[in-house]
C-alpha cells in the first residue's frame, strides 16, 4: 500500500462581507534556486483573455496573472479582499454589492489600476458574450458603476453568492487600455496585476511565469519562477513524469498510472477530496433525439456507473448519482432514487410509453484522450447492448470539442466540471439554469425559480431543501446524467514543496506556493 499525503477539504458555505487586509510586495528571497519549477498539466488554455474562456486550464492561468477584487485563502470557502480594500452588501436586500479598491495597485506594466478598470472588465465580459465565456456566471448582474475608488454592482435580485463569483477568474481585472471593449484580445500577451507576469507563452506548449514585483494584495508569499508545460493527453503527461521532464503534475494522469503509483523513488503524492464531477450532457434543442425527455430518461435508466468507474477509471473515481457532489450543501442521490439499477426493461417501457421507435440513433461527442475514449466506448456498449440505441462516437480535440457542443454538433457529450467557487450554486446555475454554460438549450422555469431561491440566503444551509428539490427536478427532466466524482492527485518530486496547495476546492491554482527545498 503506497504512502500518501491525504488532504481532506472541508467545504462549508458562507459569504464574507467586509474587512480589509494588508498588502505585501512579492520579491524573491536570497539564496534560493532560481531555475524554474516545471509543472505539467493536460488542462489547456483556450484563451488568455478572461472574457473568452470558462474552463479549468484558462482559469488556472488567470488566478496567477490577473487579480480579482476578492480571492480565496487555501481551504476556506469565504472570499477575502485582494484588489479590494473591502467589500460589502449595502443594506439587507443583497441586491447592491460595493467594493472599495486599494489605492496602491498597479498593473504589471506600471499603470495605476482604477475603479474604471474594474467596471470596464465586467462590462466587456458581459458585452462580448463569447460561446465559451464566463458571462453565464452573472445572470443577476444588471450594471456596474464606478466613482473614485468605489465600484458598485447592481443586481436584479437577491444573490448571496455574488461575492463568491467575483472572486473567480470571471472577476479578473484587465487594463482597459490594452483590451478591446467589444472583442477578445488575441495576442499572446497579458496585462494584469496578479502575483505572476507571463514572460513567454507558446500556445499548447508552455507558459513561463515570473513573480510580479508590483503585486499587492492578499497573497503574502513570494513565488518562484514556474514553467507550465501543456500536454495533449494524460498518457503524454505520464510519459513526461517518467522522463523527469516535470517536477510537479496536476490534472490529468491516466487512471492505471495513478493506481500503480508508489513512493519508492521519492515521489510525493498529494491525494485530496475533490469536487470534480463528470456528467453526460444532452442537447435538447429541436431536431436532436434528446429533445424528447423520454429518450434522456431511458439513457439514465441504462447507464451502469460502477462499470464505468471500475473499467475506464480503474476505481480512481466514484459513482455519482446527483448534480451536487458529496461535501456540498444539498447533496442527494436523486438519480439513484429514480434509477437504482441499470434496467433495459425500464428504459424500453419509457420509450414505448412515449411512442418512440427504437433503436434511437444519436451522436456522442467526447474530448480526444485515451481514457475518455475508453469511457465513451463503454457507454456506447451499455446503450447498444440494451437494443434501444445506436450510438455514433465523435472524437475531437479540446477546443474543437468545446466549440462543437456549443453549436449543438453532438446529441450527447460528457464534460468534466470543477466548481468555480466552493458553493453548491456552482453546480446548479451554470449547469442547469437557462442559458447555462453547456449551451444545450435546456430551460426550466421551475429550476430557475429554485436557483433564485437558493441565492437569497446568506446562511447557505437554509438553501438545502431548494438544492435537493433542484436535483429531484434534474433527475426527472434529465438535462444531464451524473457519472462520477473523483479525487484529485498532485505529484511532486522530493525537491519541491507546496504542491498540496494546487488543489483545495476553490478553483485557484496557487503556483506561488511552490518552492525548491
Amino acid at each position: 500500500m503506497r504512502s500518501t499525503v491525504r488532504l481532506r477539504i472541508l467545504i462549508t458555505c458562507g459569504v464574507l462581507v467586509a474587512a480589509g487586509v494588508g498588502g505585501w510586495q512579492l520579491l524573491p528571497s536570497d539564496g534560493e534556486r532560481t531555475d524554474p519549477i516545471t509543472v505539467g498539466t493536460t488542462d489547456e488554455v483556450t484563451s488568455l483573455d478572461p472574457a473568452g474562456a470558462y474552463d479549468a486550464g484558462s482559469w488556472a492561468m488567470y488566478s496567477n496573472v490577473f487579480q480579482s477584487l476578492l480571492t480565496f485563502k487555501p481551504g476556506l470557502s469565504q472570499p477575502v479582499p485582494d484588489a479590494a480594500e473591502s467589500c460589502k452588501f449595502l443594506g439587507s436586500g443583497l441586491t447592491t454589492y460595493q467594493c472599495t479598491l486599494r489605492d496602491d495597485l498597479t498593473f504589471a506594466n506600471g499603470r495605476k489600476i482604477t475603479a474604471e478598470d474594474v467596471k470596464y472588465s465586467f462590462e466587456r465580459m458581459l458585452r462580448i458574450k463569447t460561446d465559451v465565456g464566463p458571462q453565464p456566471l452573472f445572470p443577476t448582474l444588471k450594471n456596474v458603476s464606478a466613482e473614485g475608488r468605489t465600484v458598485t454592482f447592481h443586481l436584479s435580485g437577491r444573490d448571496a453568492t455574488f461575492p463568491l463569483k467575483v472572486a473567480t477568474g470571471a472577476g479578473s481585472i484587465v487594463d482597459k487600455d490594452h483590451y478591446p471593449a467589444d472583442r477578445l484580445r488575441t495576442d499572446s500577451a497579458v496585462d494584469g496585476s496578479g502575483p505572476y507576469v507571463l514572460k513567454e507563452y507558446k500556445e499548447g506548449e508552455s507558459a513561463l511565469l515570473q513573480p510580479n514585483p508590483k503585486y499587492k494584495g492578499a497573497i503574502t508569499k513570494a513565488g518562484h519562477t514556474v514553467l507550465v508545460k501543456y500536454y495533449g493527453q494524460s498518457a503524454d503527461l505520464a510519459t513526461a513524469w517518467k522522463a523527469k521532464e516535470v517536477q510537479v503534475t496536476h490534472r490529468q494522469l491516466p487512471p492505471d498510472f495513478i493506481a500503480k503509483l508508489d513512493t519508492k523513488d521519492g515521489t510525493r503524492i498529494n491525494e485530496a477530496e475533490s469536487a470534480e464531477i463528470r456528467n453526460i450532457n444532452f442537447n435538447v434543442r429541436p431536431g436532436s433525439p434528446m429533445a424528447d425527455k423520454a429518450v434522456r430518461q431511458a439513457v439514465a435508466a441504462v447507464i451502469d456507473r460502477p462499470a464505468i468507474t471500475e473499467g475506464a477509471y480503474k476505481g480512481t473515481v466514484e459513482p455519482l448519482y446527483s448534480l451536487i457532489p458529496q461535501g456540498f450543501v444539498g447533496h442527494s442521490t436523486a438519480f439513484y432514487d429514480l434509477y437504482p439499477e441499470p434496467s433495459a426493461k425500464k428504459a424500453k417501457k419509457l420509450l414505448a410509453n412515449a411512442g418512440i421507435k427504437t433503436p434511437v440513433e444519436f451522436t456522442f461527442g467526447y474530448r480526444k484522450d485515451a481514457t475518455y475514449a475508453t469511457e465513451a466506448a463503454e457507454i456506447k456498449r451499455q446503450l447498444e447492448e440494451s437494443g434501444l440505441f445506436k450510438v455514433k462516437l465523435v472524437e475531437a480535440d479540446w477546443q474543437s470539442f468545446q466549440k462543437g457542443y456549443a453549436k449543438g454538433s453532438y446529441d450527447a457529450y460528457p464534460v468534466g466540471w470543477l466548481p468555480d467557487f466552493p458553493d453548491s450554486d456552482s453546480f446548479t446555475a451554470p449547469l442547469v439554469g437557462t442559458k447555462n454554460t453547456l449551451h444545450n438549450g435546456f430551460s426550466s422555469k421551475t429550476i430557475d425559480s429554485l436557483i433564485a431561491s437558493t441565492q437569497q440566503y446568506s446562511d447557505r444551509g437554509r438553501a438545502t431543501s431548494d438544492f435537493r428539490e433542484i436535483q429531484n427536478e434534474v433527475a426527472t427532466d434529465v438535462p444531464l446524467v451524473p457519472l462520477w466524482q473523483k479525487k484529485d492527485y498532485v505529484l511532486s518530486t522530493a525537491a519541491v514543496t507546496g504542491s498540496q496547495y494546487l488543489t483545495d476546492g476553490t478553483g485557484i491554482w496557487r503556483l506561488w506556493e511552490l518552492s525548491w527545498i
